[in-house]
């Protein structure tokens, strides 16, 4: 019975004739991903206010923002962005040739090599961290107790790297199979470590911190062992064999070498910001960790959940030769980023310091912590949207398996981001002493970029076209957004007024005001004629 379900499931897209399923499984994908992102999302929120009260934005919490960023961001790169990128194309591949067999070795082979690569990696980091920490954080050096932590810590999370990404080689599989829901709920479970560490396990540790750090440990642990029923419901839980020689695996390395650069250059901006953070005055690694965490929320739970649905769709639609599908899946995309993400970034943008107080500002966090971090928000908020559409834009070149033209407008994207911290850093740090700013504001400004080129290198190889009905739909947005930055301005009381509240009041009134401006925004859409059915989907795999 297995047996025949995991034929059944390798055999879609065979044939470019076969029926397809229709919309809106799209939209319903993107939706459960998203609920399972926003569970974990709020959970992360919880897990930063806890944080935030535990270590505020002292010294040692920079030392833990570095040590747990450092394996995160390669986790980015091999979880989330390059390797994804790589190996659902060409597992796309694999299923639309029939071959159950052919499948499972492709597992058990890409498993091998990527997690003896990732262990070879972790363990020489575990041995080199202090050179880690001197390559980014080199302001540290100076610090000799900061970096002395930061270096101790980075040996006890850096193994996370390895356990995530195998994680998210297992998510992988289970989307490429339409399972969405056991990849979009496993970030909970580094949310729980962490509140749990934070808040119960400190008091084990002579140095608390150390609790932080182990509780990221744990989490990769229990992340991979999650993934595991799923995969053995589809017959799929991979047995590693080290073979770089199989034509697979080398398909998969070809487009992932280069995918390394192009599909995270928001992320290596983001680390770029950190490395030079670390020379600006202690605190300035904590405001940016907590403003940028807020900017993720909603790239999270819409951006991620988009691009995580349509990648394996796209792929499908260019194995089967479905040039329309394609397009068209692209396109509702786009929308989708831009219905969601245009009143966020307002939102972010007008709330910045009523969110971080009410989140925020209780323990260690004081109110020049707040407003720092507020400044940071807001820089990130004018770079959300573009943060969106690179997650949705560059899925379009790699399920065609295009590596070079992503990897060129990285390029362009990262010199223009160090270019742009230099340019606005400096003068900010010199004259007003927020410098952390500006290196928010030239992640945004690269980000923009980065976009504005992915979006006219698809139109111009005819990957993507515009589908009708644009000028409406722009239309629409906008007198919705403008209905709901006056909402939000009309009734949001004033800053002194939120510091004198308890933070039940703070949170009750936060949430009130978020859901007038929601109520606004999508009355003033549905009175324009914006219905749900304008939201369907393309026909999926």
């Amino acid at each position: 019975m297995l047996k025949r379900r995991s034929a059944r499931l390798h055999m879609t897209d065979s044939d470019p004739n076969t029926p397809v399923k229709q919309a809106p499984g799209l939209l319903r994908s993107s939706a459960l991903v998203g609920s399972m992102t926003m569970t974990s999302r709020v959970l992360g929120l919880l897990r930063d206010v806890a944080i935030a009260a535990f270590v505020g934005a002292s010294a040692n919490a920079d030392a833990f923002f570095v040590a747990f960023k450092i394996p995160n961001f390669l986790r980015r790169l091999f979880a989330e962005g390059a390797f994804s990128q790589a190996f659902i194309p060409v597992l796309a591949d694999y299923k639309a040739e029939g071959s159950v067999a052919a499948v499972k070795a492709l597992v058990d082979r890409v498993a091998g090599v990527l997690g003896g690569s990732l262990l070879f990696i972790t363990a020489l980091s575990m041995l080199a961290a202090p050179v880690i920490t001197a390559i980014f954080a080199p302001g540290f050096v100076s610090q000799p107790e900061k970096f002395r932590l930061t270096s101790e810590m980075i040996r006890i999370t850096f193994p996370y790297l390895m356990l995530i990404s195998m994680t998210g080689f297992c998510g992988a599989i289970l989307n490429s199979y339409g399972r969405f829901a056991v990849p979009a709920f496993t970030p909970v479970f580094l949310n729980l470590s962490l509140i749990f560490a934070a808040l119960v396990a400190a008091p084990w540790f002579e140095v608390p911190v150390f609790a932080l750090a182990w509780g990221v440990f744990f989490a990769g642990v229990i992340q991979l062992l999650f993934q595991f029923p799923s995969l053995y419901r589809l017959e799929l839980v991979p047995r590693p064999r080290w073979d770089t020689k199989d034509e697979g695996v080398r398909r998969i390395m070809t487009l992932m070498v280069p995918a390394l650069f192009g599909v995270s250059v928001s992320q290596i901006n983001l680390l770029l910001d950190t490395v030079l953070a670390s020379f600006l005055p202690t605190g300035s690694v904590s405001w940016l960790y907590y403003s940028d965490r807020l900017a993720e929320l909603p790239l999270g739970i819409f951006g991620i959940a988009i691009a995580t649905v349509i990648l394996p769709n796209l792929s499908a639609h260019r194995a089967a030769a479905r040039q329309s599908h394609f397009s068209g899946t692209l396109d509702w995309a786009m929308r989708c980023v831009l219905l969601i993400g245009v009143p966020s970034a307002l939102a972010l943008l007008l709330l910045a310091q009523p969110i971080l107080i009410t989140l925020f500002q209780y323990g260690e966090l004081t109110s020049t912590d707040v407003d720092m971090s507020a400044l940071s928000l807001q820089a990130y908020s004018i770079g959300l949207i573009a943060f969106m559409l690179v997650k949705v834009l560059a899925p379009g070149f790699y399920a065609r398996k295009d590596t070079a033209t992503p990897v060129k407008i990285g390029i362009i994207a990262m010199v223009a981001n160090m270019f742009l911290n230099l340019l606005l850093a400096l003068p900010l740090m010199y004259f007003w002493n927020i410098g952390h700013v500006g290196l928010a504001l030239a992640t945004s400004l690269a980000a923009m970029l980065n976009a504005t080129l992915l979006l006219r290198g698809l139109l111009k190889r005819e990957f993507y076209q515009f589908q009708p009905g644009w000028a409406l739909f722009l239309r629409r947005l906008l007198f919705a957004c403008a209905c709901l930055v006056v909402v939000i301005l009309w009734y949001m009381p004033e800053q002194q007024v939120w510091l004198q509240w308890h933070w039940l009041r703070r949170t009750g009134e936060l949430l009130l005001l978020c859901a007038i401006g929601v109520a606004a925004y999508f009355a003033a859409h549905w009175l324009l004629g914006t219905r749900m059915s304008h939201l369907r989907a393309p026909p999926a795999q």
